[in-house]
C-alpha cells in the first residue's frame, strides 16, 4: 500500500557535499575506489537556500550551486492494468 503523500519523500530541498580534492584510486585486490578523503561521505542539508548559504559563510566554504534536474511526474492508476488498450503485455 502506498500513501497518498504529495512531496518527494523525506528530500531536503539544499544539499551541501564537498568538492573532492584528491582523486580516487582504484583498489588492486577488489577493484574498488578508495580514497582518503573521509569528507566526500558528508551530506548536509537545509531547507532553504539562504541557510545554506549562511552556513557556507560561517564556515569559510565557497558555495557553488547547481540547480537540480526538474522531475516528471508518472501519473498512474490502478485501473491502468485492466485497461483494453494497454501497452505492456499480461503477467498473470
Amino acid at each position: 500500500m502506498q500513501s497518498g503523500n504529495t512531496g518527494w519523500g523525506k528530500s531536503a530541498p539544499w544539499i551541501m557535499e564537498p568538492i573532492r580534492q584528491h582523486k580516487a584510486s582504484a583498489d588492486t585486490l577488489m577493484g574498488w575506489q578508495s580514497s582518503g578523503e573521509t569528507l566526500k561521505t558528508l551530506h548536509l542539508s537545509f531547507e532553504t537556500l539562504d541557510a545554506a548559504l549562511a552556513y557556507a559563510n560561517t564556515n569559510n566554504i565557497e558555495p557553488v550551486i547547481i540547480p537540480a534536474q526538474q522531475r516528471r511526474r508518472k501519473l498512474k492508476a490502478y485501473a491502468d492494468n485492466f485497461d483494453f488498450n494497454r501497452k505492456q503485455s499480461w503477467t498473470h
